[in-house]
């Protein structure tokens, strides 16, 4: 059998035209990398984005239907980070709410411009 070892990367779905509007979000406002997409996929539309060891893909999908409750979890350095990105977010005019701290965890969640959903912790 086969061990799953960890997560390589998780992809949220985005109607097609979402380039501009994801790297403004993804590597603007949440300050991720952009990675180039291999050559074989780059007519599918979307972008790729570096999250730490791992990657945010941004894939197009026809018809589109926002994830409003399954969601990518971006883990921030601390809690005074979280706080300065939900008040960027916020201001950037994106839909943000604070939610229920979990034991060492301060949560918020996020809408990216597509209607997604995307969680963001720090360690309490």
């Amino acid at each position: 059998m086969t061990e799953v070892i960890g997560i390589d990367h998780v992809q949220v779905a985005a109607p097609p035209g979402c380039e501009e509007a994801a790297r403004a979000f993804y590597g603007g406002l949440l300050g991720l990398t952009e990675v180039a997409k291999p050559a074989a996929l780059a007519g599918r539309g979307g972008c790729w984005f570096a999250c730490g060891a791992q990657q945010l893909h941004v894939g197009v999908s026809q018809p589109f239907a926002p994830a409003t409750k399954a969601h990518p979890a971006l883990r921030l350095r601390d809690p005074a980070s979280l706080d300065a990105l939900v008040a960027r977010l916020t201001a950037a005019g994106c839909a943000t709410r604070p939610d229920v701290p979990l034991p060492g965890i301060a949560r918020a969640f996020a809408d990216d411009p597509f209607g997604n959903r995307i969680e963001l912790v720090a360690p309490a």
